[in-house]
């Protein structure tokens, strides 16, 4: 009786940690895995040459825009404006260039 317990409680955290795993949204690092894992399989590599290929895909620099920025100097860039426009100074504006730069 004693096993039976232990093991419906297993599979009660089992199933609990399973589901709230799920509803985390993947990291930047997973998405980028799973979209090189499409490429390859795509490409039908196999073997060193998907080795290789998976090993340039994971390390490869995001793509910088059309002005050489990347995405976050971009958003930097923008929210500096944004505070110099507002004339905010000290902690009201370390305040809200925290939140800015969070946003998505």
């Amino acid at each position: 009786m004693k096993k039976l317990i232990s093991f419906v409680a297993l599979g009660l955290a089992l199933a609990v940690g399973s589901a709230h795993a799920a509803d985390k949204a993947p990291s930047a690092q997973q998405g980028k895995m799973k979209t090189c894992n499409a490429d390859a399989k795509t490409k039908d590599l196999k073997g060193d040459e998907r080795k290789t290929f998976m090993k340039g895909c994971l390390s490869a620099k995001p793509a910088a825009a059309a002005d050489g920025k990347t995405a976050q100097q971009g958003k930097m860039t923008t929210c500096n404006a944004d505070a110099k426009t507002k004339a905010l100074k000290g902690a009201e504006r370390k305040t809200f260039m925290k939140e800015c730069l969070s946003a998505k």
